[in-house]
């Protein structure tokens, strides 16, 4: 008796019986029989892409900008070398919902449950929740969005599943210095645990209150074990950026009250330390009135708009501004999870930290960043929302919204150079001390 199996693809059916790309599982008293299926083709994989399949091993990262196919790259990989292993996604809480990785998985027959799979199973997650899997043994695990950076839970938990499964990591930045690479370097083998690594490259600074880097040694080892796991993936876009700065005011006097006397303009109390310092500077350049009239001329020019903020606060004067306007507006942050708006006319409001990464929108041509991030990843990331493979814009409208105080001056300096702000080096840099 023939038995012929069948896959959907959106306006197509794909006969399994017939297809001849090499992967296959087996079918032998309830164990998979050997057949060839064309999952392979329906990828349409980009050159990039597939050279990223070749060079992609267990224990490597995928190292690729944002939005030039990391995850189709992935799910190539797993059918082309990890098949039928089950398959486990950690990304963000938002990938997660979207269910942006269980489209990709589906277009290749990969499914959530064993009676709605031609391969392993597929589990989709989000970092909060990666301790549920640490007895998972013999699976396949694809690490998206870069989050293992010091020594946290996190990284704990990747390196007990990382002994017993294999797995790769995806990443558009994957470390601004080499302690970023200590979880990797150990996954890999490199090194016994932290320790070890720090013994070996790491050089503190003297006479500082908390430890500081002063230099790396072995650097040249460093370089050779991190070629030796980083798979780039570099691709020439379509897309061109068009970044524009709208000059916008703040109150010098205000500003000067802060920073000279030390003094908090909203609460009528001295500041308490280098962080208030920072965030009431912020609050004052941030709050402009001018602006929210900046946003609200962009929204009668581009009527599709995506606005990256900060601060709660910054969002509560969004919100007031644009309603006066017919546009709909939506929000992701800490508060509020919508889904990208439709229609010709909307606002997008996203705060940096809840969704700078793991989501994507090819419906608009046009961002506004309202304020600016301190990490030089969140500002990366945020670009890549609307410059993606499928997008129809060639030309992508970033309008960056900058007063000329001394703040946003320095941060903009950190963000051109690819470096994050930090705040303490600036107060020392203008010779300012520490703030009692």
């Amino acid at each position: 008796m023939e038995t012929r199996c069948f896959v959907f693809y959106p306006g197509r059916k794909v006969d399994l019986h017939h297809c001849v790309v090499p992967v296959s599982w087996r079918i032998r008293s309830g164990i998979r029989h050997r057949i060839h299926i064309e999952a392979l083709m329906t990828l349409d994989l980009r050159p990039h892409q597939k050279r990223g399949v070749e060079a992609l091993e267990t224990g490597k990262v995928l190292w690729g900008g944002v939005g030039v196919g990391k995850s189709r790259v992935a799910v190539a990989y797993y059918l082309e070398k990890e098949f039928p292993k089950d398959v486990y996604v950690i990304t963000t809480a938002k990938k997660r919902d979207s269910l942006d990785w269980d489209g990709e998985f589906a277009r290749v027959g990969i499914g959530r449950t064993a009676e709605g799979t031609v391969g392993g199973v597929l589990t989709v997650d989000s970092w909060n929740n990666l301790g549920k899997y640490r007895d998972v043994h013999g699976g396949f695990f694809i690490f998206d969005e870069q989050r293992l950076v010091g020594s946290g839970d996190w990284v704990a938990k990747f390196l007990v599943l990382a002994r017993r499964n294999a797995w790769i990591l995806l990443s558009a930045t994957p470390g601004d210095s080499w302690m970023d690479y200590i979880p990797v370097f150990v996954a890999n083998g490199f090194y016994r645990n932290r320790s070890e690594f720090k013994r070996e490259h790491v050089v503190y600074s003297p006479f500082t209150k908390f430890p500081k880097v002063d230099r790396y040694l072995g650097v040249g080892k460093l370089v050779r074990l991190r070629n030796s796991i980083l798979v780039e993936m570099p691709f020439e876009r379509h897309t061109t950026r068009v970044l524009r700065t709208v000059k916008v005011d703040y109150d010098v006097e205000l500003f000067r009250k802060v920073l000279r006397e030390r003094w908090h303009v909203y609460e009528k109390r001295p500041l308490k330390g280098v962080a208030e310092l920072f965030l009431v500077m912020r609050k004052v350049v941030n709050s402009d009135p001018s602006r929210l009239e900046a946003v609200k001329t962009l929204v009668q020019k581009h009527p599709r708009l995506i606005v990256f903020y900060s601060f709660d606060y910054e969002l509560h004067g969004l919100r007031t501004a644009l309603s006066e306007l017919t546009a709909c507006v939506k929000e992701w942050n800490g508060h509020r999870h919508d889904e990208v708006p439709e229609g010709d006319s909307w606002v997008y409001l996203v705060q940096y930290a809840a969704g700078a990464e793991g989501w994507n929108c090819t419906s608009t041509d046009t961002m506004v960043f309202y304020s600016l991030p301190y990490s030089y990843k969140q500002w990366h990331q945020a670009f890549g929302r609307i410059d993606r493979l499928n997008t129809l814009f060639n030309l992508l409208n970033y309008y960056i919204l900058m007063s000329n105080s001394v703040i946003d001056l320095a941060i903009m300096k950190n963000l051109d150079q690819k470096r994050s702000f930090n705040e303490s080096a600036y107060l020392r840099k203008l010779g300012q001390g520490d703030v009692k």
